[in-house]
């Protein structure tokens, strides 16, 4: 058993994370408006990343050593998740912060994460440039709470600019690579100004009567994502913004949300870092750039990102769930990951639906990955090597599901029949999918067999019949993909 210091809680108790996992689309859905992209290049690349369907986030920084929620529990907002057991916040700030000076992740070896993960079938990775704690795991020049810092033992090491480390081992293993970064800044002094205590999450002080250390923060917001887009990093496909409360508010917006039930923040105010601004001076170093301004309707949302959730039905616009795959965001002692099979499940879930999954993985504080996480990729990767055809390159198609059956298509031409087998289920004989029916010549085939299956209509649905010879030996594990050619 780890034992943890006394003063610091854990993070995502499990009933919470079963919590999450269990919301439906329809209690967001008022949120999950959209704003298509006009940009071709941005266009192209939005019907590339909707291809991609698989990949990885990963939660990391000082806080890790802690094994807590990232940044959270430096915030004044009272919530189980990020609730601080050491009653003096001052002195736990401090702590926290004094944090970066034990940091020196020597296990830190990112060839081996980014292998796990192509061998997995993923094809994207989002890293945490910056959480809402304000410290670099990049090596900024405009800020020395960074993890390049002189004062940080792991800026010796020749692999120093994790970032930059990470995104060369991801980009060589064939993936793309995105940029996790928060607006806000809770170390800034220019937006968690000392001489005012800190409420809440929002910046602390009036931005009306203050506009000149606002500016002073939008300048330096817009200079660490110029660092990051630029060549120290090579090509960055996707910019991928959280803190979604900084962002502009008209006075009827702020006056709205005073007055809305349940408010409880305290600082509400438009927080306007120029996000139009920094959009076009970010895809001037990388053009096409997608970017995903998190919770924030209009033009800089390019896909929306349900979290820790998976939409009902199928969305009308590019989406991805961001779903933890054990533990919590970040890194906690003796992480409990999902199976194999309840992530393929998941996978497919959200596939049949037009949406992508990336899912996260906390690295530990000595920079490795639990052998938990190793084990889960390997399991979706022996399932994806036989069936990656039927998630690649895919979009929804109604009836989307029914019951254990899931269908979505490939062009004009394919369609992919699912089924999700119960842990210790033989595979079934038949496999029926009500709401469709196949037209006459269509083939069906079972991808790593070779063989061919019959198939009937009848009012309203069809039945594919399932060799014997497939059933006694089946291609894959969890569940069983059948490819109708029309």
């Amino acid at each position: 058993m780890t034992v943890r210091n006394r003063l610091y809680p854990c993070t995502l108790l499990a009933g919470a994370l079963l919590f999450c996992l269990s919301l439906t689309a329809s209690a967001q859905e008022s949120d999950e408006r959209y704003v298509p992209e006009t940009d071709s290049l941005v266009l192209d690349k939005l019907e590339q990343w909707q291809d991609l369907k698989f990949g990885l986030l990963m939660h990391w920084g000082p806080y890790s050593q802690w094994g807590i929620v990232e940044s959270w529990s430096i915030c004044s907002e009272d919530e189980d998740w990020c609730r601080r057991k050491n009653p003096d916040y001052g002195e736990y700030k401090k702590q926290y912060e004094a944090l970066k000076l034990s940091f020196n992740p020597v296990g830190f070896d990112p060839v081996k994460w980014a292998a796990a993960a192509r061998d997995a079938g993923m094809k994207y990775m989002i890293f945490t440039t910056k959480h809402h704690d304000g410290f670099s795991m990049f090596d900024t020049r405009l800020t020395d709470y960074r993890i390049t810092d002189a004062e940080c033992p792991f800026s010796v090491n020749p692999r120093a600019n994790v970032t930059r480390e990470i995104f060369n081992a991801f980009r060589e293993q064939g993936l793309w690579t995105g940029a996790y970064f928060s607006k806000p800044d809770w170390h800034n002094e220019n937006y968690w100004w000392p001489n005012f205590a800190t409420p809440d999450r929002n910046v602390n002080y009036s931005i009306r009567d203050y506009p000149e250390r606002w500016e002073k923060f939008v300048g330096f917001t817009h200079g660490q994502i110029m660092e990051l887009l630029g060549g120290d990093y090579g090509q960055v496909d996707i910019l991928w913004l959280d803190g979604g409360w900084v962002r502009k508010m008209t006075e009827e917006e702020e006056r709205g949300y005073r007055q809305s039930a349940g408010h409880k923040f305290v600082r509400v105010q438009s927080q306007d870092i120029r996000m139009d601004e920094l959009v076009a001076k970010a895809r001037e170093k990388q053009p096409g750039l997608i970017v995903v301004d998190r919770a924030v309707y209009g033009r800089n949302q390019n896909y929306l990102t349900p979290e820790n959730r998976v939409p009902e039905k199928a969305l009308p616009y590019p989406w991805e769930s961001c779903i933890i795959a054990g533990g919590g965001w970040a890194w906690v002692p003796n992480p409990r990951f999902m199976s194999g099979r309840e992530a393929v499940h998941l996978l497919i879930d959200i596939v049949i639906k037009g949406g992508n999954l990336l899912l996260n993985i906390g690295p530990a504080p000595d920079g490795t990955w639990p052998e938990g996480a190793y084990a889960l990729l390997r399991d979706i990767g022996r399932w994806m090597r036989v069936n990656g055809e039927a998630i690649y390159g895919t979009r929804a198609m109604a009836p989307y599901k029914d019951g254990k059956v899931c269908i979505n298509r490939k062009d004009d031409d394919t369609w992919y029949l699912f089924y999700l087998a119960d842990e210790g289920e033989e595979m079934p004989s038949t496999v029926t999918m009500n709401g469709l029916t196949l037209p006459e010549g269509a083939k069906v085939t079972v991808p790593g067999t070779g063989q061919s299956c019959s198939w009937k209509n009848s009012a309203g649905s069809f039945t594919v019949y399932l060799p014997r010879k497939v059933r006694q030996n089946p291609p894959s594990d969890y569940a069983w993909v059948m490819k109708i050619r029309l």
